[in-house]
C-alpha cells in the first residue's frame, strides 16, 4: 500500500478512536477540533482533509464499517432475512462495541439507524409493495434495537442464538 495512504488511514484511526475517547468523558458538542487534534496528535489540515466536522467523523465511521461488511461478505447480500446475514450483522456489532454503543448514548442511534436503511436500500432490490418496503423498516429498527440491547447487557446469550431468535420473529 502507499505510504501516504498508510500515514491517513493512522491519521483518520487516531482521529476517530480520540473522538471517541473524549466522548466517553463529555458531549460531542463540548469537544473542540483543537482538543481533538491535540489528543489525537495530529495537524489540522489533517483533520479537515479528511472530515467537514465533529459529525463527518462518526458518519464516516458507521460507513467505513459498512463498507467492511459489504466487501467482505462471502454471500449474496440481496437478502437481509437468512440465518447467516444475520449472524454477521451480530458479529460486526460485537467487533465495534465500544464505537456502536458510545454512538447510542451520545445521541447517534437515530444516524447509525439512517445509515443500516441506507445500506440495506443500497443493496437489496427495489421493494415491490409498500408492505415489502415497510416490512424491511421495521426489521432494520428491530434489529438494530435489538443489537443495542444485547450489547448493552454485555451479551448474556451467544451471537448464534440472537440470530435464530431474530430469525424466527421475521418468519
Amino acid at each position: 500500500m502507499d505510504k501516504r495512504k498508510e500515514a491517513n488511514i493512522r491519521v483518520k484511526a487516531a482521529i476517530t478512536d480520540t473522538l471517541f475517547d473524549l466522548m466517553s468523558e463529555k458531549s460531542l458538542h463540548d469537544i473542540s477540533i483543537t482538543e481533538l487534534i491535540s489528543k489525537a496528535g495530529v495537524a489540522r489540515v489533517s483533520f479537515y482533509r479528511n472530515y467537514a466536522d465533529k459529525e463527518d467523523v462518526l458518519m464516516s465511521l458507521v460507513k467505513d464499517v459498512l463498507d467492511e461488511f459489504k466487501n467482505t461478505a462471502d454471500y449474496d447480500l440481496s437478502n437481509p432475512y437468512t440465518l447467516h446475514h444475520i449472524k454477521r450483522t451480530f458479529e460486526y456489532f460485537l467487533k465495534y462495541k465500544k464505537y456502536m454503543i458510545n454512538l447510542y448514548h451520545s445521541g447517534f442511534g437515530s444516524m447509525v439507524l439512517e445509515q443500516l436503511n441506507n445500506f440495506h436500500e443500497s443493496i437489496l432490490p427495489e421493494p415491490k409493495t409498500d408492505t415489502e418496503k415497510y416490512h424491511l423498516y421495521m426489521y432494520m429498527g428491530a434489529l438494530y434495537n435489538t443489537v443495542i440491547f444485547w450489547l448493552q447487557e454485555d451479551q448474556p446469550v451467544s451471537v448464534s442464538k440472537m440470530a435464530q431468535i431474530v430469525l424466527d420473529q421475521t418468519k
